[in-house]
């Protein structure tokens, strides 16, 4: 179930949300990311209850490797002390009892190692899944922005295209100005947002190649690489 489930969360992080754009605005309608969005918190739900679960069975597999590696260095003592009393049978039977007690600890550990890497590989994706959608969503919020921008610009051009109608031809050139004012201002927010929205990108690249640089260096301070 694990591995279907990251299976699914891997198409929703490396999907192209350009793509997704393209097609909002096409259809000219933020439907396709709120389905997108939708089924990144579906999964992001799920995959919170599954590290639950992993987590949760990891920690009684790691309880009970540890119980038995307590009976054994018991087992281990009482061991000595019968081979020291000349006990050669109890000895026996001590040893039997720690070889199986031996192989079902480490059976456990061995368990519980496993259930503590599929939860570091949940817990990785919940995170770059969480990511992911805080950045659609302000794309999302970025693109209801446009389409709203876009409806102004069409009521513009509409209002201009009935300048014409207009009797008086002063009235008409006086309203006509206003209206070309008018897409020269949605013109000019136009630039602004786009002016705003390079920086806002060019700040996030500078930032992710600082990020890379500090943990380069952190990388090189742990001995991880040279």
């Amino acid at each position: 179930m694990a591995e279907s489930l990251l299976d699914r969360v891997g198409l929703l992080i490396t999907a192209n949300v350009n793509a997704l754009l393209d097609r909002a605005l096409r259809a000219n309608s933020p439907a396709v990311l709120d389905e997108y969005i939708r089924r990144m918190e579906d999964n992001l739900d799920a995959l919170e209850d599954a590290a639950a679960v992993v987590g949760g069975e990891g920690r009684t597999l790691q309880r009970k490797a540890d119980e038995y590696n307590r009976q054994l260095t018991d087992l281990d003592r009482q061991i000595d002390m019968a081979l020291a009393q000349g006990k050669n049978d109890l000895a026996t039977a001590a040893q039997s009892r720690y070889n199986t007690i031996a192989r079902m600890a480490h059976s456990y550990t061995d368990q519980a190692a496993a259930q503590k890497r599929e939860f570091d590989k949940l817990m990785g994706a919940k995170l770059k899944l969480e990511a992911k959608l805080t950045d659609v969503k302000h794309q999302r919020e970025e693109l209801l922005a446009m389409l709203q921008l876009a409806k102004s610009k069409e009521a513009v051009n509409k209002a201009v295209r009935g300048v014409g109608t207009i009797t008086s031809e002063t009235a008409g050139i006086e309203d006509m100005r206003d209206q070309v004012q008018k897409r020269l201002d949605v013109a000019n927010a136009q630039a602004e947002m786009d002016a705003s929205r390079l920086d806002a990108q060019m700040e996030e690249l500078l930032e992710k190649s600082q990020i890379d640089e500090q943990l380069s260096e952190r990388r090189r301070r742990l001995g991880l690489e040279k």
